[in-house]
């Protein structure tokens, strides 16, 4: 019987005890007002748009979005595929854009396209259906929107609607991300107004001739199959190219390179637009700055690496005043360049950069990963903003600063608001309580010095053997281990059913610069899987109440793939393992992540053998858990399939446990979330005590 107020159902009603906290925060210029979306609790979904009075404090609802839509959203699917790419689960207003003064917002709910005036409140629907990435020019006359793969413009003071281009083709799209864009680059967008707001720079994007990939609704059949178009390894990309479409009716098209992804674009005052594009290889990585009038590009920095140039969120950009601010990793830190000035010392990674006006808002984290600050630049050199310890995430402005800072001694985000480096305001915050307290040690172990947290049951007695279970992601372009108490939740929760819990970050794992982070070319599985087995050894070593004729290994998408690589290849180390959403063929996941440590297939098929799963199913002599959602279009179900096909073909008995209408993202339904890791408890328990 599971129980309504457990732990894992308030995970789930709380959307990981994310709810009720703010996020997308916009500074006005007169720096007298910040908007920010938030939803009513830690247990409402839908966010509405709240406005900050930075003198007094006080809060005031602009757009109630239960008010709006009482009832449920109705999605259009290229809106449905953004919030997949994004893992956005949130509902209501999830997302917002305003003119240059903030005078109006433009958002999207349910489809339909809304426009509020920010000095009277006025709520105005422009559009019924089918909306997608609306956005007004920066002087508030215009609204542009993507409806049907297609970018149209609102004119505010006539209503007249139209499409920006004409063009026929289902395979054709204006003004869209494409799925590359959307799930590995980090851009969500596909046009970009000029500062004046009479042009926009548009992305044209063709996926004729990208594989077809189907996906099913086994339990519904008769619901129509929905098939996508998927860029996998060593297969046709996207065409991606651009124009600049004036509201006059006028197009130039932009000069088209050698290169095969827009990894990100800029266009404001400071200077001409600004595209940063990459080789199909990702080992050259350009900027070029667009004449607007031509469409002609100028190069205005290269930088190559012998493995992959890495991509930093945030740039380039352009100062106010017209200076280039981007990111090098080329001596070994990933540091912030500006006007060809490197301006932060080697060592201090740079993550992001969060706002560029007249100085540089970005975060960093410096020999301690497992913290990030945010800091600023200024006549004075770089300063940190954030001054406590933890991870910090900054919006806003240099000048004016978001700090929404995580830490190990509160659950949930305590949000301010700085001028000039000093608290002026807070925004409230109102997360559940998860009624979990994480306890995790702090170890730096073996001979990489590897960044690992032990968790221990609560009460737990020294001196008693305890089952062991590493609960890693352990793959490149994302951290575990962070000085944040939301991260520690899950595993202080699987602590307390009596395992002693192992969470440890290896090569590959952001946060500790480009030679740590490139150490997985062409070695995915065994730099990894590596790894994990240094750091159960070494914590071990240290804490004998580790049961080394006891352990099991669980994670979802890479952290599925390496807990099933951890059974087949090392059994002389792990017992049992449950493989969420994995990766198992290599030639099955998209262009952009895999040819970046892999290459292509068809240029170094070895190189995939040596990292795929389905080799090693012969092998198997532990127990294995597959996990997999059946409508999942980033790692396709077809990867658990496969697996367990071979696992069958070679006599090798596992357990497949497929879920229903689950995405990529772990099942949201409160009762699903929580009997799926009761299962997996479950299940590892028994394992590990035959």
């Amino acid at each position: 019987m599971t129980d309504e107020h457990s732990f894992l159902r308030k995970q789930a009603r709380t959307q990981r005890f994310t709810l009720g906290t703010p996020r997308e925060f916009r500074v006005a210029p007169d720096a007298k007002k910040l908007l920010f979306l938030r939803s009513e609790s830690g247990v409402d979904r839908r966010n509405s748009l709240w406005e900050l009075d930075l003198a007094s404090g006080a809060e005031a609802k602009v757009v109630d979005a239960v008010e709006l839509l009482p009832g449920e959203e109705n999605l259009p699917p290229e809106e449905r595929a953004r919030r997949e790419r994004s893992r956005e689960s949130a509902g209501g207003v999830v997302g917002y854009a305003t003119d240059a003064e903030l005078r109006i917002a433009a958002f999207s709910l349910s489809g339909k396209l809304y426009t509020v005036d920010l000095g009277t409140r006025q709520v105005t629907e422009l559009v019924d259906s089918a909306v997608v990435d609306p956005r007004p020019n920066p002087s508030g006359t215009h609204v542009a929107y993507v409806r049907d793969r297609r970018l149209r413009v609102i004119e505010l003071a006539t209503g007249q609607d139209r499409a920006l281009v004409e063009e026929d083709g289902e395979d054709i799209a204006w003004g869209l991300a494409e799925f590359i864009a959307g799930e590995e680059l980090g851009r969500s967008r596909g046009y970009w107004w000029s500062p004046d707001g009479t042009s926009l720079l548009v992305e044209r994007s063709d996926r004729t001739g990208v594989p077809r990939w189907n996906i099913a609704d086994p339990a519904n059949p008769q619901t129509p199959v929905n098939t996508v178009a998927y860029p996998a390894a060593g297969e046709r990309n996207v065409e991606v190219s651009l124009a600049i479409v004036g509201l006059d009716g006028t197009r130039v098209d932009v000069e088209r390179g050698g290169w095969e992804y827009l990894v990100a674009v800029h266009w404001s005052a400071g200077g001409p637009p600004l595209l940063a594009v990459q080789s199909r290889d990702q080992r050259t990585f350009e900027i070029h700055a667009v004449d607007a009038a031509t469409g002609a590009t100028k190069l205005l920095h290269t930088e190559t690496d012998p493995q992959w140039v890495e991509i930093v969120p945030g740039v380039p950009a352009w100062t106010s005043d017209g200076r280039l601010v981007r990111v090098s990793g080329a001596d070994g830190s990933y540091r912030l360049v500006v006007d060809g000035v490197p301006v932060t010392e080697p060592g201090l990674q740079v993550r992001s950069v969060l706002d560029v006006g007249e100085e540089v808002l970005f975060s960093a984290s410096d020999a301690d990963s497992t913290q990030i600050h945010v800091h600023r630049t200024g006549p004075d050199g770089v300063r940190r903003l954030s001054t406590s310890d933890g991870v910090h995430v900054g919006a806003g402005s240099a000048a004016v600063t978001v700090l929404s800072s995580w830490s190990l001694e509160h659950s949930g985000p305590e949000v301010s608001v700085l001028r000039g480096g000093s608290p002026v305001a807070a925004v409230r915050s109102y997360p559940e309580d998860p009624g979990v307290e994480p306890r995790p040690r702090w170890l730096t172990v073996g001979e990489r010095g590897l960044r690992a947290a032990l968790l221990l049951p609560s009460g737990h007695e020294p001196g008693v053997k305890l089952p062991v279970l590493l609960d890693p992601y352990g793959g490149p372009h994302a951290q575990r281990v962070l000085q944040s108490r939301n991260a520690f939740l899950t595993s202080q929760w699987l602590a307390d059913q009596g395992f002693a819990v192992l969470v440890t970050d290896g090569r590959g794992t952001p946060g500790r610069g480009p030679e740590w982070e490139k150490e997985v070319a062409g070695s995915l599985a065994e730099v990894t899987l590596t790894d994990q087995v240094d750091g159960l050894r070494a914590v071990a070593a240290e804490h004998p109440e580790l049961d080394l004729e006891r352990v099991a290994i669980r994670g979802w998408s890479y952290g599925g793939y390496l807990s099933a690589l951890a059974v087949l290849r090392r059994p002389d180390v792990f017992h049992a393992a449950v493989a969420g959403a994995p990766v198992t063929d290599w030639s099955l996941y998209d262009t952009h992540y895999t040819e970046r440590y892999l290459g292509r297939p068809q240029d170094d098929p070895a190189a995939y053998e040596r990292n795929s799963l389905i080799a090693d199913a012969g092998s198997l002599r532990r127990a294995l858990l597959i996990v997999h959602g059946l409508a999942d279009d980033n790692v396709f179900v077809a990867h658990a399939l496969r697996l367990s096909s071979a696992l069958l073909a070679a006599g090798r008995a596992h357990t497949f446990l497929p879920l229903v209408g689950a995405t990529h993202m772990t099942p949201q339904a409160e009762e699903v979330a929580e009997n799926l890791m009761r299962v997996q408890v479950d299940w590892i328990k028994k394992e590990l005590n035959r």
